[in-house]
């Protein structure tokens, strides 16, 4: 049916404008556009001059008009819905969409910023998303005639979004899966953004996201750590650090503690090149560098033990031609001791006692210089099984002590002996290993005037052991030496 001449409410509008102009619209429920109300009349001209999508649905039927805005929702259903009922346009989402089509024939509108439906508008189901508000539209009467829908299709967004938000997970992940200390500083001011699990143990702290780096770690401010964040956010420059020094207050209340650490201060640019983060990378690299300085202590000292070992052999031969009742036994016993002796070199080389106890250490040790005929150790213990670090560092430390004994000390004349006590003690941290020497009978000792290395490496304590401690007195009546370490590092190899 052809549109009146003086009737303009159907011009313009496009695609829709002109289907609307085509149809015939006296095999409908609203009849010829003449004879409209001045309401639909109204709404279908504002809907056809806009380009948001817009929906108009009129009479009982909800006969659907809409616009070109609207008509791309449609999918493969436009343009057959123009001019039909709204049930049939929306079938497959009429369950979800009934309650709000007759709440607003019931005069109350609705307005939702993202309603999800699963649509299968282009021939297969797809996840959908829109934003729109439902108005009920009132005649001259009063009552309500239609609903006018403005609206718009958020799917592409919020699957932007999720996307966004997945990346975001992947990125925390691999935050937390990557080897090390991790914090991204967001803004001049170093606002830490986000902190990896490592980065928390780190620092010794989890309350710091969301806080400016000087905030967060203020122990770190006269260190000049945040200068060189300043420096690396102003020159965008990265900064690479290698074996530093970190003092951290990692408990609450407690004292820094010097932490040695690797680290990169990597500037992060927004899409206009800007910097606007700091990308912070750290490994604690304590154990490793604390390590190195142990073995490389070990290293040097088995060079001078090497010199000690013809000064040690001329005292195991004195002491056994002085103690052997003739040659023939002598010989004997001076050819098992230097054997021995050889053994305990190839353990100390080796670095490694495999399952070896406490208590065979210092068996060893004892056979290098205790007689049959006389006991010149008196040794005490429990059966304690000992890593190989710590293995190695104990055999060095008793081999210096007992060195010394034999040249100055208790085992240097006829008289004198050794107590050798070792076993297990309760800490407030935990169960420790004690080894106790003690020397008794020999010369009057005096304290040297300088450390030697023999002191050094006995002082260093136990390699790969928390928290070794040692207490070395020279005590008038004889030297004194304790050893102790955390038990669990002691035995278990690290």
């Amino acid at each position: 049916m052809s549109i009146p001449s003086n009737d303009t409410i159907l011009e313009d509008g496009g695609e829709c404008g002109a289907l609307l102009r085509a149809m015939d619209w006296s095999k409908t429920p609203l009849g010829p556009p003449s004879e409209w109300s001045p309401e639909l009349r109204t709404l279908v001209g504002v809907m056809l001059g806009s380009v948001q999508p817009m929906l108009v649905l009129w009479g009982p039927e909800h006969t659907v008009l809409y616009n070109d805005g609207y008509a791309a929702m449609c999918g493969n259903r436009h343009p057959g819905a123009l001019g039909r009922p709204f049930r049939e346009l929306w079938f497959d989402i009429w369950d979800e969409v009934q309650p709000i089509i007759d709440a607003a024939y019931e005069g109350r509108g609705t307005s939702m910023d993202d309603i999800q439906f699963i649509m299968h508008r282009k021939g297969y189901p797809e996840e959908t998303h829109f934003a729109f508000s439902y108005t009920p539209v009132r005649g001259g009467q009063g009552s309500i005639v239609g609903i006018f829908c403005a609206c718009s299709e958020t799917t592409s967004e919020v699957m932007m979004r999720r996307r966004e938000l997945q990346e975001r997970e992947r990125f925390l992940q691999v935050f937390e899966l990557t080897l090390g200390a991790i914090a991204l500083l967001s803004g001049p001011d170093h606002v830490i953004t986000v902190a990896n699990a490592d980065y928390q143990m780190l620092v010794g702290r989890s309350d710091i996201i969301g806080k400016p780096v000087r905030e967060a770690l203020p122990e770190v401010v006269n260190q000049g750590y945040v200068e060189l964040l300043d420096q690396v956010y102003r020159s965008g420059v990265a900064h690479l650090g290698k074996s530093t020094a970190v003092k951290l207050q990692r408990k609450p209340g407690g004292a820094t503690e010097e932490r040695i650490i690797d680290f990169l201060f990597q500037p992060m640019r927004d899409l206009h090149g800007q910097v606007d983060a700091i990308f912070v990378h750290a490994i604690d690299v304590t154990d490793r560098v604390e390590a190195d300085q142990q073995q490389s202590l070990l290293r040097s000292e088995l060079g001078h033990r090497m010199k000690n070992q013809l000064a040690l052999v001329q005292a195991i031969v004195n002491q056994t031609l002085r103690t052997a009742p003739d040659m023939a036994a002598a010989a004997k016993s001076l050819g098992e001791r230097v054997q021995v002796l050889a053994s305990a070199h190839d353990l100390l080389i080796a670095g490694s006692t495999g399952s070896a106890t406490v208590g065979e250490i210092v068996r060893q040790l004892v056979r290098l210089h205790d007689d049959a005929a006389q006991t010149r150790f008196r040794l005490s213990g429990e059966s304690i099984e000992v890593a190989s670090r710590p293995a190695l560092s104990l055999s060095l430390i008793l081999h210096e002590l007992s060195t010394n004994a034999v040249k100055y000390g208790a085992l240097s004349g006829g008289e004198g002996h050794v107590k050798v006590r070792w076993g297990r003690e309760a800490g407030p941290e935990g169960e420790r290993f004690l080894l106790e020497w003690e020397e008794v009978g020999g010369p009057p000792v005096t304290a040297p005037a300088t450390m030697g290395s023999g002191s050094r490496l006995i002082r260093a304590g136990l390699a790969g052991t928390v928290d070794s401690r040692v207490a070395l007195e020279f005590a008038p009546g004889g030297v004194r030496c304790t050893i102790s370490a955390d038990l669990g590092s002691f035995q278990l190899e690290r």
